[in-house]
């Protein structure tokens, strides 16, 4: 695995450690202040992955899936990064904490609206990761070089096609309520 796939693998460890330091900071020791922090950083690890990436491809590096997962990266986070710390925040404050109500599950068009929300967030990340790539391609101006990150924009319009197709039969075949024993 190269330098910069490693640095992903780091960079998304530090996420949900960050994120659970904050959490921790917040209801544990009642630092609601220094939690909050804590829980705002999380955007700066996708800068300095993002910059890690940039300062190796400026050096001459041939851009790989991984270079292209850095932008990837930045905008799952960018369009799912609040989300995923409230999912994480209402979770501990239940199963953690013991406090607050439980996590509802969705069923049929309630759960339909809530995953097209997420599809919606996805086709905002495809356009913030793949904005950065187009912009990279760009910059780099050369084919061979950037390859990768073309076959990585190809791929991930496919992915947000075949969620389209999972979100639509959503509303044609609503989530059944599991029935409780």
């Amino acid at each position: 695995m190269n330098f910069i796939a490693w640095m992903i693998v780091a960079c998304e460890i530090a996420f949900w450690v960050v994120i659970l330091g904050g959490l921790i900071t917040r209801y544990v020791f009642k630092k609601e202040k220094a939690g909050l922090i804590l829980l705002a950083l999380t955007p700066v690890i996708d800068v300095i992955l993002m910059f890690l990436a940039s300062y190796d491809l400026y050096n001459g590096a041939t851009a790989t899936t991984a270079h292209g997962i850095a932008a990837v990266y930045i905008g799952i986070s960018i369009a799912f990064g609040k989300n995923m710390i409230e999912w994480a925040d209402h979770r501990f404050q239940y199963y953690i904490m013991r406090q607050g109500p439980k996590p509802m599950k969705k069923y049929g068009y309630a759960y339909a609206k809530h995953y097209a929300k997420g599809w919606i967030r996805h086709v905002v990340a495809y356009v913030i990761g793949a904005g950065i790539l187009a912009i990279s391609i760009y910059i780099i101006n050369d084919y061979q070089r950037t390859e990768s990150f073309i076959q990585l924009i190809k791929l991930w319009a496919v992915v947000v096609g075949i969620d389209a197709l999972i979100t639509i039969s959503y509303f044609i075949w609503p989530k059944p309520v599991k029935q409780q024993n």
